[in-house]
């Protein structure tokens, strides 16, 4: 993994107090990146700050009156949601006001398109990829705009690791928003704090091994939620655990202390026993099996190279394990030995994800595809998925395996049915960094965390009933 700085956003990337250098450089915060919409000055794309605002309005508007004022008073201070029925009406999904803008929406994606930088760490592997796509057909509707809001913002500290949104329900989803932990509620639209990981965060129960002395400004770089636990994982290799129906954290560790221990990916699962279990994968090369009970490590499998991320097959014996090598892995969940390699990626993979039929499953890779694979016959992968502008940084399967959804780093997630063979797609259209997205359990919502510094929102969708019988009752 690739620990200096973010990923390029695009030549379009605009900084605010701090250096940012060109493409080729790469020494910048994520923090800083912004993919919001740009307005033109000078013949340059210069991105609309809030405090530009009343400036913008000015050159917009010209001279007004007292009535004309007041209008563009109301305009700029726009309702933190936008709403399905908002979007019918012809409001941005964002509320980003195109409308004073000195550049159309069509026109600023196919700048965005044209000149966003994908960071490979081999050379023009995006551009051999191309050549080896599944084609796809496109303009499918799974997944309906409901919700957009901005009352929540979501954050990313690595560039390279987008999981840090999570729906464990329809109405329960939690998120990273710069040093807190927070659950938001899209039916009453409130936000809580569950963990400040900006101060000093100790764990108030006993176990082997815990840090009694705590963490204090914890640098969260990945999260897991499930089975009514929240984990974290932090830059120099921390581990955070909090049960949600219980005060305060129960355990607190450092994973590995490696000076390259980035904590990249966490995974809750069950075991056959009905015991709670959870996979750490860290930049060490080490992927750790804890047991949640007495939080004990059960398994230690290490590897050649720095394990970006994993997944677990839904019946418990083989995981997925993919990192910095173009080669992904096959390994025995219970000893770590290799099954099999997976070879066809041109660069380092970030994400995977299992097909809750347990036959196939799929990994997402620098070179900007997503390959989905067979566990029958891994020859080959079976479809090759590609995206518009960039790494395939998450992936996720709806829980009855009719949908997959892959996300790039920015803008674009794509939306496949599973059961056409991977063959139509939908395509989510929308300007930030994703800083992560998941299908809620009963697979009827899909949320997005968008991060920019004017539009970072949570957006969500809602899955689209079809009702055949009813078409052949008419």
């Amino acid at each position: 993994m690739v620990e200096a700085a973010a990923e390029a956003a695009s030549s379009l990337i605009t900084v605010v107090g701090g250096d940012l250098l060109d493409s080729g450089g790469r020494a910048f915060s994520s923090a800083h990146i912004c993919c919001s919409p740009p307005g033109v000055l000078a013949g340059h794309v210069v991105a609309v700050y809030p405090e530009d605002e009343d400036d913008r309005q000015a050159e917009l508007v010209g001279d007004s009156d007292y009535e004309d004022d007041e209008y563009i008073q109301s305009a700029s201070i726009a309702p933190d949601d936008t709403s399905a029925m908002d979007v019918k009406k012809g409001k941005d999904m964002q509320g980003i006001p195109w409308d004073r803008l000195d550049i159309t929406r069509d026109a600023y994606r196919q700048e965005r398109l044209k000149h966003y930088d994908n960071f490979e760490n081999i050379p023009n592997s995006g551009r051999t990829s191309e050549k080896v796509c599944t084609p796809v057909k496109k303009g499918q509707l799974y997944y309906e705009f409901k919700l957009n809001t901005r009352s929540v913002k979501p954050t990313i500290l690595h560039f390279q690791l987008r999981n840090l949104v999570w729906a464990t329900a329809r109405h329960d989803v939690y998120l990273m928003s710069c040093l807190s932990a927070l659950h938001w509620s899209p039916l009453t639209s409130e936000k809580q704090e569950v963990i400040d990981f900006e101060g000093h965060v100790a764990p108030y129960e006993k176990h082997q091994g815990n840090f009694y002395e705590g963490f204090y400004q914890t640098e969260v770089t990945t999260l897991a939620v499930k089975n009514n636990l929240l984990l974290a994982g932090g830059f120099h290799g921390e581990l955070i655990c909090k049960f949600l129906d219980r005060e305060g954290i129960s355990y607190c560790c450092k994973s590995t202390h490696d000076a390259d221990g980035i904590t990249n990916c966490l995974e809750i699962f069950g075991k056959p026993s009905g015991s709670v279990h959870f996979l750490a994968s860290n930049n060490d090369c080490g992927l750790r099996d804890f047991d949640v009970e007495n939080f004990q490590i059960c398994n230690h499998f290490n590897f050649n190279w720095a394990v970006n991320h994993m997944s677990l097959s839904p019946d418990g014996k083989i995981i997925a394990v993919v990192g910095d090598d173009p080669a992904g892995l096959l390994v025995d969940a219970n000893t770590g030995k290799m099954i099999h390699e997976l070879r066809g990626h041109f660069d380092y993979s970030f994400a995977s994800a299992w097909n809750p039929d347990g036959r196939t499953f799929a990994t997402g890779n620098q070179d900007k595809t997503c390959r989905i694979w067979d566990a029958r016959n891994l020859s080959k992968s079976v479809a090759i998925l590609g995206g518009n502008i960039g790494a395939i940084r998450s992936i996720r399967y709806t829980s009855d395996g009719k949908f997959l959804a892959m996300a790039e780093p920015a803008d674009f997630i794509h939306i496949f049915d599973v059961e056409s063979g991977y063959n139509r797609k939908q395509e989510l259209d929308f300007f930030g960094e994703i800083a992560g997205m998941l299908f809620g359990p009963d697979t009827e919502v899909l949320v997005v965390g968008v991060h920019d510094p004017n539009y970072s929102s949570l957006l969500q969708f809602g899955r689209r009933q079809f009702y055949s019988y009813l078409d052949s009752a008419i």
